[in-house]
Formats: structure tokens, sequence, C-alpha cells
């Protein structure tokens, strides 16, 4: 008999998201799993470093409380999120644009699941009147019908519509030329970390129709509590980090530090490009380069609060701020201050020079005295989803192997661990087994 040290029904290459979603629907039907990763922490690229007790996220993707995976995934039942306050602050022609006050009574952080979304078109007004702040009332009411109409919006006629780059579908949504470029541009630069809004107008109106339902939020502790937290609700001994799989097939998974596992499947949930290394022949897409600083400062920014500040003028690299410590405490030593800014695309030589400059005038405070703590560029921190981009890409390959992430679903949290479940499912289906469905009963905030 195999030692069940050397054999898993299921062997996971990758202990993201995606791998570990995988995992736990594997588990629930009573197959045995072993995931690997060869980092020495769980999360991929959803990585959060601890620098004097302030932690930083490496990418700093937004998350929604409309992303269906995060009630649905089991092993997420009581992750704590930290809300944005509602709207978000955008600077635009030279100033800072307030869009929308704290609601009476929110604390700005909570639990996954009890709280409803605002979704149809009184939540979808309430976020175009937090947009469209400055007194144009008929550009409110094109912009609320158009976030109205769009929340309500089922996935499957919103993925009907005619496809192209998301810029062109913006500029033809019969919105002001204001608007578009004053809010809609660079709030959806910020969803999707892309700059030019290249990306597939369907996965655009996937995040904005997100928007419109839901609350702008972040883990709480940094963007790897949320594979941390799903590591350590599996079984003891199912994750093995610091482990290199230099052989893979349907079969076996040859490593470096354990030998050889046999299996009867093989699940490939790592990046794009590590895949195609195990599996030649995989396309590998094309990425967003994503670059965040983290600044401390001797005291938070005036009138920043909680809110996500977006630059509409784009007058330097970075895209969006914000003082992090105040949306979630947790990432800062008690008293301290941090500021998180992302830059979208080829970051310049004098990277922190520049974005002090453009910082200043976002917050309307000097930055001299801001000391930069970190760093983080990840050239392929994102996915690219261009025209034509298939939603659902097959995650099964053929019966015993199966490739999920990111890249197999939207560039989003909510992709992976949809796709995690896709493959869990369809190796269900093939082992003759039925996947179970289901909603996890998750608590949340206001």
């Amino acid at each position: 008999m195999l030692s069940t040290a050397h054999h898993a029904d299921v062997v996971i290459v990758g202990a993201g998201l995606a791998g570990l979603s995988a995992a736990h629907r594997l588990i629930s039907a009573g197959l045995t799993v072993s995931v690997l990763d060869a980092a020495s922490r769980v999360g991929g690229r959803t990585a959060t470093e601890d620098v004097d007790g302030f932690r930083l996220d490496r990418i700093g993707q937004l998350l929604n409380t409309s992303y269906p995976e995060l009630r649905r995934t089991p092993g997420l039942s009581g992750a704590e999120l930290r809300m944005f306050q509602p709207g978000v602050l955008v600077h635009s022609e030279g100033r800072l644009h307030r869009t929308a006050e704290p609601r009476t009574g929110d604390a700005g952080h909570g639990r996954w699941g009890s709280a409803p979304a605002s979704r149809g078109v009184g939540g979808a007004l309430t976020r175009a009147r937090a947009l469209a702040s400055a007194p144009r009332p008929l550009d409110q009411a094109r912009l609320g019908a158009a976030l109205g109409r769009l929340a309500d919006t089922s996935t499957t006629r919103l993925l009907a519509r005619p496809e192209r780059a998301a810029l062109e579908a913006l500029a033809n949504r019969g919105l002001p030329a204001r608007t578009v470029n004053r809010f809609l541009r660079p709030l959806l630069s910020a969803l999707l970390l892309d700059p030019d809004l290249s990306t597939s107008s369907r996965a655009a109106d996937l995040a904005l129709r997100g928007f419109a339902r839901g609350r702008t939020c972040v883990p709480a502790g940094g963007a790897a509590t949320l594979a941390e937290r799903l590591a350590e609700a599996l079984p003891p001994g199912t994750v093995r980090t610091g482990v290199r799989v230099r052989d893979a097939s349907i079969s076996r998974v040859v490593t470096d530090e354990l030998g050889e596992l046999s299996c009867r499947a093989l699940v490939v949930a790592t990046g794009a490009r590590a895949a195609a290394e195990l599996l030649p022949g995989l396309r590998v897409p094309p990425f967003h380069q994503v670059t965040v600083l983290h600044h401390t400062a001797p005291a938070p920014p005036p009138q920043a609060g909680r809110a996500l500040v977006l630059d509409a003028d784009r007058t330097g690299p970075v895209s969006h701020s914000a003082v992090m410590s105040e949306v979630d405490p947790s990432r800062a030593p008690h008293g301290r201050v941090l500021i998180s800014s992302t830059v979208l695309g080829d970051p310049p030589d004098d990277l922190d020079r520049r974005a002090r400059g453009q910082l200043a005038a976002l917050y309307g405070t000097a930055t001299d005295d801001w000391e930069l703590l970190a760093v983080h560029h990840d050239p392929e921190a994102v996915p690219a989803m261009p025209p034509p981009h298939d939603l659902r890409r097959p995650v099964r390959l053929l019966a015993g192997l199966y490739v999920c992430g990111d890249h197999r679903d939207t560039s989003t949290a909510q992709g992976a661990l949809y796709s995690g479940r896709r493959a869990a499912h369809a190796i269900l289906r093939d082992l003759g087994m039925q996947p179970g469905y289901g909603t996890v009963a998750l608590k949340a905030a206001a």
C-alpha cells in the first residue's frame, strides 16, 4: 500500500487563492489533497510583507463586498474586512473633490456576510451622487441611470453584450465626456489595475457593476490574510510550502524536497507563466505591471479619512492612493500612519520623487518629511484581459489534468476563487462524484 505521505487523490501545485479554494471543495467531498508551493508562505502574488510592524501589500488589489465567492468559499467564514468610505476622492482640474461622506454609524469594518450589499437602482443612485458631486444634476441623473441599469443586469446578459476595449465602451455609453474622464476612467483603472483601459469591456462592466452593488474594501491585516485563513482551515499537513515541483503528470508529481508523490489527478494552480512551465503549450497572457509605494508620515493627511483617492488629472505616476492606517488600523503600529499608493504601468526612474510631488497635490499637504517604507514592483502583477477575452477559460485540460487561477477567469480575487471552484467541480465530475453547491454563512459589516 502507498504511504499517505507520498500519495493523495489530488495534488495541487500552488497555494494561492485558486489552489486553496479547490482544496477546500475537494476535501469536503471526501478526497485526500496535498497542496504544494515553492514559496515559504501561502498566497502567491497576494503577498503581504511585515516591515517594522507595518503590513505592506505587494500588489494591493481592491476587493468588493459584492464578490459572491467571498461568501461561498469554505474557510473564509469570519474573515475580517475593512471598507473604504462610500464613494471616492477625485483630484481633478487641480482640486480634490470629496464625493461622499461616511454613513451614520459606519465603523468601516466587519466580516463577510450578513449586511446586504447595496443593489439595484437605489444603491447605484447613491454611488452616482457620490461620484458626481459637482453641481451638475443632469450628469448625476445620467450616471445614476447608467449605474442603476448595470447593477440590475444579470451576468448572462452582461456577457452577451458586444465586446470592445473598456475605454472605447465608456465613450459609447451616452455619458458626458466630463463624467467619463473625471470619474469612470480613473475609477476603472484602479479597479482593474489597467492604466489604459485596454481590458475587455465585459470584464470592465463586471468590475463597475460590483462597485455599483457593493462596497470597496480590503482584508484586515493585508491581502495575504485571505490565503492564510484558507490554509489554516485545511487539515494539518495538507499545505506544504517550500516544496518545488520539477516534474508533474496526471499520476505523479516529482519534487526536490519530498521526492515523488502519486495521485489520481493534478491541478496546476500557479500563476500563468509558472503553469506554462509545468504544462508546455499553455497560453501565457500579457500582464499589467504594478508598483506599490508605502510611506509613513508624522500625521495623517488632512481630510483624507478612509477614502480611496484617485487622480483624474494623471499629473504623475500614481493612479490611486489611500491612508491605509485609517482604512485598516491593523496594517500599522499603534499611532503610526501608513499611506499606500499604486503606480500602474512602467514606473519612472525617479519614482519616489515624482510620487511625492503628486501625492502632495492629491492630499494637500507637504510630503518632504514622509518616510519611504518599501517599494514593491511586479512586472506580472495582473494578467491582462484584452478583447476578445474568455471570462471562463477551460480549467479541465483532460481527465486528470486541470489548471486554475485568475488567468483562467477574471484577474481578481473573485476570479481566482471561482476558477478554483470550477476546477474542483470538474475533478469531482470526472471521478463520478456530485459537486456540492451552497453559500457559506458569513458575517459582514455595514
